[in-house]
């Protein structure tokens, strides 16, 4: 048993169908109730390693194998001297429910050991913790009568919660609610870890996460990653270590264009943060500007909109576009599409895709031609892309960074509450790292700019022959991972953007001498 964050590699996610495959697989290798036994009594550890002090336990169990597991956890906790309360849903009971065999074996099992669960469920709770059994994987449909009843009192009570498995009327798969859902302040993933308990609500919901695999690690192919530390370690293996004959050509250019007028500190941050990176120059095309305006470092250099009609003096350049750009964006990103070999799209460029759909044929064409593309939406500029609601991508982030992944043939970053980064032809990853206080203006903005700055650094050819396609999925989740890293451990409130940058450069691996 293993708490997961942080983690310092990245661990595999199992969807829902590929979890119950594998617990029919791993039921047939193990002898009758044999996993069931595991899990229970895994509980029961967790339960008493997080509250070693609690005296009164109250275990909510459901219909299922997450009830049996409840189950068998009460017979240990007892055993312990823990005074149990047992509440179990009617129909779990009913000697004509047909129930699986685990469980009912489970049910049989507490009642030879004295334990009596009751169904009439109380106002409220006197507990000094609860144990959620409820519905684990048995989340497909919105939680009703009974499970629903006692999902509202779980969460109206002070006690801690230890949910197994999944806090109960979480979607495993996506992360969605269908309707009401237990927050838990542990959740113990059993055999394999969920991909919804890292994105979406999952991470609300689910507090600090657990995973036991009962001594059966799944063999199959994962659904997802979840990105641990892992993820700056590959990238330093991509871009190796700087030389002491390397200067600032030897770290790839970076052009930000952006920055309408009212809106000029979008730019300024993407550009400051593709400079703390590491990239060797980095140039600010601030749309519509006049004269040349403070950039906030003077590292930066101006560059004016004109020099779009000169491709050839800026289409090697790493391009990051349009942070700040409003409605200016539509009338650049046909040059933008059309010539840079490095395009990172955000924010009001994502807007003027979606909005023209001849600007996406050409987001299109760029990959056969061998131009790479990243796009980092949130699930709103995602939403209008797809011609869905928001609510629909967050009810399904991986899907939907997939999809546009594949319909638009480039690197997608889906912000959120576990950012999902997708390409062709690799498997999606979940970022694991960052907090809520990533939540404030112009964050986005210095993502872009990071995964902008990183990129300039590689050389068009590495030199061990790695796939560029994959190197940019590389890239991508090593500039995710390390922007949420930066707010991790962070105490007070929202962070400001620009001490983001500060945060993240001092996150930089230490240059050998």
């Amino acid at each position: 048993m293993r708490r997961i964050l942080p983690s310092s590699i990245h661990l595999p996610l199992h969807g829902l169908a590929a979890s119950r495959a594998w617990e029919s697989e791993a039921l047939a290798l193990t002898p009758p109730h044999a996993l069931m036994a595991r899990a229970g009594l895994a509980v029961a550890k967790l339960a008493l390693a997080l509250y070693p002090a609690a005296r009164r336990i109250a275990l909510f169990c459901g219909p299922g194998n997450n009830g049996g597991d409840a189950l068998l956890a009460a017979q240990h906790l007892a055993r312990q001297g823990r005074l149990v309360q047992l509440w179990m849903a009617p129909q779990a009971a009913d000697a004509g429910h047909s129930r699986p065999a685990d469980a009912a074996w489970a049910l049989e099992e507490a009642r030879q050991a004295g334990l009596s669960p009751q169904h009439s469920l109380p106002q409220t709770l006197d507990a000094d913790l609860v144990i959620d059994g409820l519905l684990g994987l048995g989340a497909a449909r919105a939680p009703t009568g009974w499970l629903a009843e006692a999902i509202a009192l779980i969460n109206r009570q002070r006690a801690p919660v230890l949910a197994i498995d999944l806090p109960s009327g979480l979607d495993g798969q996506h992360g969605s609610c269908a309707g009401a859902a237990v927050k838990a302040q542990h959740c113990l993933s059993l055999l394999t870890l969920k991909p919804g308990l890292f994105t979406a609500q999952g991470r609300a919901l689910s507090g600090d996460i657990w995973w036991d695999d009962l001594a059966h690690p799944s063999p199959h192919a994962p659904s997802a990653w979840l990105l641990g530390a892992q993820a700056l370690r590959e990238w330093q293996a991509l871009l190796g270590p700087r030389g002491h004959a390397s200067h600032k050509g030897s770290w790839g250019d970076v052009l930000v264009i952006g920055g309408a007028p009212g809106m000029r500190g979008a730019a300024q941050l993407a550009s400051q943060a593709a400079l703390a990176a590491g990239a060797g120059r980095v140039y600010v095309g601030l749309l519509e500007a006049k004269t040349d305006s403070p950039l906030g470092r003077p590292e930066l250099m101006h560059w004016h909109e004109a020099q779009l009609a000169e491709p050839a003096s800026w289409a090697q350049h790493t391009v990051v576009a349009g942070c700040g750009g409003a409605l200016l964006m539509a009338r650049v990103l046909p040059q933008l599409l059309a010539h840079a070999s490095r395009l990172v799209l955000d924010a009001d460029a994502l807007n003027a895709l979606a909005a023209e759909a001849d600007l996406r044929s050409l987001l299109r064409a760029r990959a056969a031609q061998g131009l790479a593309t990243v796009l980092t939406p949130h699930p709103l500029e995602a939403a209008r892309l797809l011609g869905s609601c928001s609510q629909e991508v967050q009810a399904d982030r991986l899907g939907a960074a997939q999809a546009l992944a594949m319909d638009l043939a480039c690197c997608v970053v889906l912000k959120g509450s576990g950012s999902v980064i997708a390409s062709p032809g690799s498997v999606c990853a979940i970022n694991s790292s960052g907090n809520g206080r990533l939540a404030s203006a112009g964050t986005g903005d210095v993502l872009a700019g990071w995964l902008g700055g990183l990129w300039a650094q590689l050389p068009p050819q590495l030199p061990h022959k790695h796939p560029q396609h994959e190197a940019l999925h590389t890239l991508a989740c090593a500039a995710v991972y390390w922007h949420g890293a930066a707010a991790s451990g962070a105490e007070g409130g929202p962070l400001r953007a620009a001490e983001l940058i500060e945060r993240m450069l001092r996150l930089h691996p230490q240059v050998p001498d």
